[in-house]
């Protein structure tokens, strides 16, 4: 499984050589979703793990509150000096720089494979709206064709906005609804006019078209690369 727990670093054993092997062993299943074309999750995985790494390595204040405290309260106090006491210590700390040092490089290195393998994806797809645009375009309708197949995959979309710290950013939610046939009598427009009748809380729906030249699995790779495309077309709006 491409799967590394959230606390790798500081749970069980704190041996290089072991982390070490977690950590291989986790890159290489990665490496094989990759090459069989599959982005995500684990793509965002490999940048999480990245990013808290880098956080560690340079707050140990934030080292000390990623160890695990399965305690109750009347021993909070004495487990409380105990893991600053573990933080404290040098080897321990030495063996955690070790493995930080051999994990950081590894997962960068990763991580821009995952992000090569992004741009190719992006490389192969071209998005377009389907009939006129409306003013309103914060909800609709994405179709989705893959390498000249007449299978035509519909998603409904919501632009989201959420906000951190210091950003607002706009994510999109998509709902699988069907799947039609193109045909001569099928096209891309009258399966929108099918869409409207169908969900006529979206009288004058916005509808966007995905074509991809070249084959991806479909909710790994295509539709989070796809989804990326229609946030910029729609922050360009």
């Amino acid at each position: 499984m491409a799967y590394l727990e959230n606390d790798w670093l500081t749970e069980g054993m704190i041996d290089f050589e072991y982390k070490k092997y977690i950590l291989l062993a986790y890159l290489q299943d990665i490496r094989k979703k990759f090459n069989a074309t599959e982005l995500y999750p684990f793509l965002s995985d490999l940048i999480f793990h990245y990013r808290n790494l880098k956080k560690v390595h340079e707050s140990k204040e934030l080292l000390y509150e990623n160890f695990p405290k399965s305690i109750s309260k009347a021993d909070f106090q004495k487990l409380k000096i105990n893991y600053r006491h573990i933080v404290e210590d040098h080897e321990i700390m030495k063996e955690m720089a070790d493995i930080i040092g051999f994990a950081m490089p590894r997962l960068e290195r990763t991580i821009n494979e995952g992000k090569e393998l992004f741009d190719f994806v992006e490389e192969n797809l071209e998005l377009t709206p389907v009939g006129l645009t409306p003013i309103y375009t914060n909800e609709g309708y994405v179709m989705v064709s893959q390498d000249l197949s007449r299978n035509v995959s519909v998603f409904r979309y919501q632009l989201t906005m959420f906000e951190s710290a210091n950003e607002k950013y706009r994510g999109l939610n998509t709902d699988y609804l069907e799947d039609y046939t193109r045909s001569m009598s099928q096209t891309f427009e009258a399966i929108k006019l099918d869409l409207i009748k169908k969900h006529q809380d979206l009288p004058n729906p916005a509808t966007y078209l995905v074509v991809s030249k070249l084959k991806f699995p479909l909710p790994q790779t295509l539709m989070p690369v796809a989804k990326r495309l229609l946030v910029r077309e729609l922050n360009m709006g």
